[in-house]
């Protein structure tokens, strides 16, 4: 970890110095302005993924560990000043991370270990259910308990979720999808990646 921990505001200031320069079409997943707003929620679940490792490996303690992923926090939910189609589609993202850091404290304040004994599917599904009925503490909960197992290698299929209903679980699956990509395949993003 650098002086300006896992994820700097200078990296996010770029990422959004990007994304307002880009041509963007909201009705086009194609294009380089679509793939920056993919690059930018993976680049931060990278980060996220880092900071986990680096726990496990001792360069941290569960309460600093949690103080880094609230500064990122900080940074990436921060709300920003572009077009209104790209400020919807920038939201998503941060919607999306949500999950991601509640998966990654999850973890951590867990120690690695499951609290309950479902699988990834069953966490999603009952954070589905607790979402139609505006329990969203109990939604997120459960979600980040389903990216806490894909944290411990559980396999993740976000094929499988093509059915839920628009809302934030869906959001915070699209997350968990970064988060399986991050741990199965952990590279950098480059803010200059094309």
């Amino acid at each position: 970890m650098d002086e300006e921990g896992f994820y700097s505001r200078e990296r996010w200031n770029n990422w959004m110095e990007r994304l307002r320069e880009e041509e963007f079409d909201p009705e086009s997943d194609d294009g380089d302005g679509a793939r920056l707003f993919f690059n930018l929620q993976d680049d931060i679940t990278i980060a996220c993924v880092n900071a986990v490792e680096a726990y496990e490996e001792g360069e941290f303690d569960e309460d600093e560990f949690v103080e880094e992923l609230n500064e990122m926090r900080e940074i990436v939910m921060a709300e920003e000043e572009m077009e209104e189609n790209k400020k919807m589609v920038l939201e998503g993202v941060q919607t999306s991370l949500i999950g991601v850091m509640a998966s990654c404290e999850t973890y951590v304040v867990n120690s690695g270990e499951p609290a309950g004994d479902g699988d990834v599917s069953e966490y999603v599904r009952e954070a589905a259910r607790a979402e139609k009925k505006d329990d969203m503490d109990r939604a997120l909960a459960l979600v980040a308990e389903a990216g806490a197992l894909i944290l411990d290698d559980a396999d993740f299929d976000a094929e499988s979720f093509d059915d839920l209903e628009y809302g934030f679980v869906s959001e915070w699956v699209n997350g968990l999808d970064s988060l399986a990509d991050a741990v199965s395949e952990p590279e950098t993003i480059e803010e200059d990646e094309e």
